[in-house]
């Protein structure tokens, strides 16, 4: 099992992170894609991505929108997989 982050390496990695926010214990962000494929077409990537890593996000999509939602449910928090897919979420968009 990995371990979650600490609070204080949580900040680090937020301040490095562009426009990650933490709801719920989760990494959240919302991003907004010019129409509904560019949107479906990113979660098509980050969902590669995703299962490559076999760390999956909750998430959503209406129209262009994509709500994101990172967290470890076997670890019970935000883990530093859960920060490598948020970084590789915002290179894919």
């Amino acid at each position: 099992m990995t371990d979650t982050l600490s609070d204080a390496d949580l900040r680090e990695h937020l301040d490095r992170l562009d426009g990650w926010t933490v709801v719920d214990g989760k990494l959240h962000k919302e991003l907004a894609f010019t129409d509904f494929v560019t949107a479906f077409g990113f979660m098509t990537r980050l969902a590669m991505v995703a299962e490559r890593m076999n760390h999956h996000p909750d998430w959503s999509n209406s129209w262009n929108t994509v709500t994101l939602d990172i967290a470890s449910h076997a670890a019970g928090g935000i883990t530093a997989a859960c920060v490598e897919l948020a970084e590789a979420a915002d290179r894919l968009a």
